[in-house]
């Protein structure tokens, strides 16, 4: 069963690059700046910086394409190198580079304060005024950044040490207006999961006459850069699926191997779609991939039948638990009951990770905020093997956007040393049984799911799972 999918998608699966260039409009962007200006004090601001492009090897040659940060996307809405937006309590200022004709010898003429200014609907100055702006201000709050030279550039302009304590007024509000998405993230996160389909499409076809899992790669970027897209994340694909985060992408491939393809993408806007297939080579599936597998999509189907208002997300981690308990054991790869694996721990060897996550603007959406976004106030992540991987531990509500992701591993770490996952969870698994699905390297499947008054609205609904359809498509 597919859950619902809404009519507005469907009217959008392949998103023009003309539709995928517009820009947010001021009223959005103004509402957005709103949600967090309501926690500025008086006397204190939120200094919200755009970065700037990385330099790979000297300062002229940068890393492909400047991406603004996230949190300063949202209230900006476009990517501005070196901007930065000052909130107070009643104001926003956008503090842009001033354009100069050694810049537009180069980069070609920039976007006057004016233009800005209409675009974005706040004030632009320039950012040689941002120093004097700050200095009447008593505390001045940021986002953490992971840019070296950026972090001790905003400690000198705000006179203060990178001290997140001292922000958290803020980072609490940046993740009450990010949690639930408003029409124009929910439009483009349609958008971005209707992207990533044309990519999981695409490397479907490449597979069966690749050689190598570079090969598929291409395929899969391709309609991405086609349509003025590009990846959220760097991509997985790779016949080796037990690597959890794979990124060699020059394997050779066989017809009896399994592909693992992880591959998502993202919006000019910056929205992230995030999914995961999973499929033969060849497309034909062996006896243990097919049963492996057929376990792995049960769980994805019954944790995302929960996925409902007022549900607890461990909930579904904890389904997921529980179908691939019980599935293992019908499998003859775990001995017991599905009760008595559950307190051994014993599933968290062949799914050590966490069910999903939020989706946003970021893959794992805020996780630059630690777990002040995926865990409720009070909540710390727990001990437990496997567990200790959740990155979201909080009721779902209308408007968020999640992962859900259940998968089955054969890591060698893990075999090796079963303890890991506890004292016990070993003596549940039975070898010789195990040894039959030495063709079953990982599989993950994975869907990106909107939380609705309703039914989920499964975003990636239209990128192929079913073991038949999948089969089809790389023999066509």
């Amino acid at each position: 069963m597919r859950f619902m999918r809404d009519q507005h998608q469907s009217d959008n699966l392949s998103p023009s690059i003309e539709t995928l260039s517009q820009l947010p409009t001021t009223e959005i962007l103004g509402r957005r700046r709103a949600k967090i200006q309501e926690a500025i004090k008086e006397g204190e601001a939120a200094l919200i910086s755009a970065g700037s492009p990385a330099a790979r090897n000297f300062p002229a040659n940068h890393y492909t394409g400047f991406r603004a940060s996230s949190h300063f996307l949202y209230c900006v809405g476009q990517h501005l190198s070196s901007a930065m937006l000052l909130l107070t309590r009643n104001n926003a200022s956008l503090y842009v580079p001033t354009p100069s004709p050694s810049r537009a010898l180069w980069h070609g003429e920039e976007k006057s304060f004016a233009t800005l200014a209409q675009e974005i609907g706040c004030e632009v100055r320039a950012l040689s005024e941002l120093e004097s702006a700050l200095a009447s201000l008593s505390n001045v709050m940021r986002p953490p950044t992971y840019q070296a030279a950026l972090k001790l550039k905003l400690s000198a302009l705000t006179g203060r040490d990178d001290d997140p304590r001292l922000d958290l007024t803020l980072h609490h509000a940046l993740v009450e207006a990010r949690l639930l998405h408003d029409d124009e993230a929910i439009k483009q996160l349609r958008y971005a999961s209707s992207l990533t389909g044309l990519a999981h499409h695409e490397g479907l076809k490449a597979t069966r006459h690749a050689k190598w899992s570079h090969q598929i790669r291409a395929a899969m970027e391709s309609p991405l850069m086609a349509c003025g897209a590009n990846l959220a994340y760097a991509p997985i694909i790779t016949p080796h699926g037990e690597v959890l985060h794979n990124h060699a992408y020059h394997s050779p491939i066989a017809s009896g191997d399994l592909i693992l393809a992880d591959v998502g993408a993202e919006t000019p806007q910056g929205w992230a779609g995030d999914v995961t297939r999973t499929w033969p080579v060849s497309g034909e599936w062996s006896e243990t991939q097919r049963a492996a597998y057929e376990v792995v999509l049960r769980a994805l189907k019954a944790s995302t039948a929960l996925a409902k208002p007022g549900v607890e997300y461990a909930s579904l981690h904890q389904k997921t638990r529980e179908v691939l308990a019980e599935g293992l054991i019908d499998l003859g790869i775990l001995r017991g009951s599905v009760e008595e694996n559950l307190d051994a721990n014993s599933v968290a060897l062949f799914f050590p990770h966490g069910v999903g996550h939020l989706l946003g603007l970021d893959v794992h959406d805020m996780e630059d905020l630690g777990d002040l976004a995926g865990y409720a106030s009070g909540r710390e992540r727990r001990d437990t093997f496997g567990w200790g991987y959740l990155r979201l531990d909080r009721p779902l509500a209308t408007g968020m956007a999640i992962t859900i992701e259940p998968g089955f591993y054969q890591v060698p770490t893990l075999l090796k040393d079963p303890s890991w996952a506890g004292p016990s969870a070993g003596k549940m698994i039975d070898w010789d049984a195990l040894s039959r699905f030495n063709d079953v390297r990982g599989i993950r499947i994975e869907d990106d799911i909107l939380i609705t008054d309703d039914e989920p609205e499964v975003l990636s609904a239209h990128i192929p799972y079913e073991v038949d359809e999948l089969s089809q498509i790389i023999r066509s």
